[in-house]
């Protein structure tokens, strides 16, 4: 048994059952997740999952000094991709994300350092029976959310963040009836 929030879509259910929970410790992928989730506010996981690929070329593969330096002809560019979300806040923010995760490295060595410090460098487990119990934001998703906002970064509501948590596997919340939450748990400790 699974989550049934992937239903019959293949890319939803690859997306479930190898990425959504696992622990990411890489920078770049960090910045992907953190970039998407920022996308996604007020769309579907799906529509984003639809998009990946082309979000990978856009924002040459989510590089975070690349994107850092994309300049406002590049966000002109970037509007006009259809393959992407063509929000302006939206692009903006992921290039003033990659900029602030820049200095988050140089201050704690790593975004990665940074992000799993606020769960002493554990994922958390949840014990969700049913899709209805999960949070849309919990204290810690606020407090991460309101950390993230002080240093300058955007689309970091505690919603977004929260989704990020999910995302990254600081928080395993594969229900408890499905096969992935047992073996996360299990890999995990």
């Amino acid at each position: 048994m699974r989550c049934p929030w992937p239903a019959n879509n293949e890319k939803m259910i690859k997306y479930h059952d190898e990425e959504w929970g696992v622990p990411v410790h890489d920078d770049q992928l960090l910045f992907e997740h953190l970039a998407l989730d920022g996308f996604q506010a007020g769309l579907s996981w799906q529509t984003i999952l639809n998009k990946r690929e082309n979000f990978r070329k856009a924002f040459a593969n989510f590089n975070i000094a690349v994107v850092a330096a994309f300049d406002s002809q590049k966000v002109e560019e970037l509007l006009q991709d259809a393959g992407i979300i063509r929000n302006r806040l939206k692009i903006e923010a992921a290039i003033n994300n990659a900029k602030r995760i820049l200095e988050v490295q140089k201050e704690f060595g790593s975004f990665d350092q940074y992000l799993w410090c606020f769960t002493n460098n554990r994922s958390l487990h949840n014990h969700f029976r049913e899709l209805s119990e999960l949070p849309a934001s919990t204290p810690l998703s606020d407090t991460i959310s309101k950390d993230l906002r002080k240093r300058g970064f955007k689309f970091v509501g505690s919603t977004i963040v929260y989704a990020f948590m999910q995302a990254i596997g600081m928080m395993n919340d594969h229900l408890t009836s499905c096969f992935r939450y047992k073996e996360l748990l299990e890999s995990i400790n």
